[in-house]
């Protein structure tokens, strides 16, 4: 059984690696595998029962990103179709590609901190699609910024799921993780920061789009304000309800509703349907998020089964070394979700062996937060990067990785020689 559900994982992963050469779309091929992965372990497993309330359970996990997901990127769009990123757009002046690469990477590693690494792509993606036109430069600058966000989500407990759930489950405290990944994380976004303005000259071309309908600079702005307050505000309300991210990303797209509609209340129906929440919904990329569903169904069964806790195991005892298994760990998590990578690792290592804020936790979150970089496909970033801007595998593989492994290896180098073990 585990070798027909790795042996199915394996031929979708590939399947969407090689996208243009099959000609099939790749959300299907992730919706396909990831049914298929639970099938398999259904029918093989000898108690349904059992396996369905491990999907449920799954599930119910994996909705809430979703519904996160979608509230995020309705809230972006609502902003974008009430011109709102003109903001932000005005105050970045420059079009030197140089100038601008470091202004939207650090911009990004910061906002990735207090918001969180996914919503900060979004947000990045819309403001890139304003500010630079050529295809072939914007999609080195999206490759760019999701290395920014991998950076800057590692060094904060709510900029990553990963070291929030180190966070949530007393591994490392919020204080440590702060001041001890930062210079790392940091490191990590500028070595592969100067490489690529090495290679930068020229300026960009920004995309000039009028539009359908004039907003009034207050409506723009009030829009802009709730918008990104609402986006800032989820793990705001995350930390005092202790209720999941995506019920404050829906209070907050809720909220953003009912004065869009207030606004637009007495304005005729043709501008209004235009910039309603309604209109958004329809805008935002559905293949994409059914991407990013059919990749957590098939990862989850890999978790549900074990496969994942069982190469946990594998490192533990026939490596020994933690340097080299949180390395290999962080390398890993580029193939398979860094989720239950962690999750298996938390369970691994004990508590009163490796108490928190100990060597081996902050490692991980750094490890496990910055490794997705190194593929398209293994980080939420990369995935609704991939989704939103139709990036093909093998161009990632063939101009970012190598970049992000330069990253990720940096960051560790930088971490070993100021806190050894």
């Amino acid at each position: 059984m585990e070798t027909l559900i790795v042996s199915v994982f394996i031929i979708g992963y590939l399947a969407i690696i090689f996208e243009p050469i099959i000609s099939i779309n790749k959300s299907a091929i992730a919706l396909v595998t990831g049914v298929l992965c639970w099938v398999v372990y259904i029918l093989w497993s000898g108690n349904n029962t059992f396996v369905a309330a491990q999907f449920a359970t799954h599930f119910t996990d994996l909705s809430g990103i979703l519904f996160f997901l979608i509230g995020a990127m309705t809230i972006v769009e609502l902003i974008d179709a009430h011109n709102g990123f003109d903001v932000i757009s005005a105050i970045i002046s420059t079009n030197n590609k140089v100038k601008l690469l470091w202004i939207v990477c650090l911009f990004t590693f910061f906002l990735s901190a207090v918001l969180d690494n996914l919503t900060t792509t979004i947000v990045l993606i819309t403001l890139l699609r304003k500010l630079i036109a050529d295809k072939k430069d914007r999609l080195l600058f999206v490759g760019m910024v999701i290395i920014a966000a991998n950076c800057g989500g590692a060094w904060s407990p709510i900029g990553d799921i990963t070291t929030t759930m180190l966070w949530v489950g007393g591994q490392i405290s919020a204080k440590n993780i702060v001041s001890h990944l930062f210079l790392p994380s940091l490191i990590s976004l500028l070595v592969p920061l100067l490489i690529v303005s090495l290679k930068l000259s020229g300026n960009t071309n920004k995309i000039v789009v009028k539009p359908k309908f004039t907003n009034a600079l207050f409506e723009r702005n009030l829009v802009f304000i709730i918008g990104i307050g609402a986006l800032l505000f989820v793990p705001v309300f995350k930390s005092i309800t202790q209720l999941p991210a995506f019920m404050g990303m829906l209070f907050g797209l809720g909220v953003l509703w009912i004065i869009t509609e207030l606004i637009h209340n007495k304005k005729e129906q043709d501008e209004k349907n235009t910039l309603s929440v309604v209109a958004a919904l329809q805008k935002i990329d559905v293949p994409s998020i059914l991407f990013f569903l059919g990749i957590l169904i098939a990862v989850a069964a890999l978790q549900a089964t074990g496969l994942l806790t069982q190469v946990a195991h594998f490192l533990n005892t026939h490596i020994g070394n933690l340097n080299i298994i949180v390395s290999i760990i962080g390398v890993l998590s580029a193939f398979i979700d860094n989720v239950p990578l962690v999750a298996a690792t938390m369970g691994m290592y004990d508590i009163n062996t490796y108490p928190q804020d100990s060597y081996l936790w902050e490692f991980i979150a750094y490890c496990a937060g910055t490794g997705g970089s190194i593929l398209i496909i293994g980080s939420a970033a990369g995935v609704t990067a991939m989704g939103m801007e139709k990036i093909d595998f093998m161009w990632y593989l063939k101009n970012i990785t190598w970049l992000a492994l330069i990253s990720y290896f940096a960051g560790i180098v930088c971490y070993m020689c100021l806190y050894k073990a």
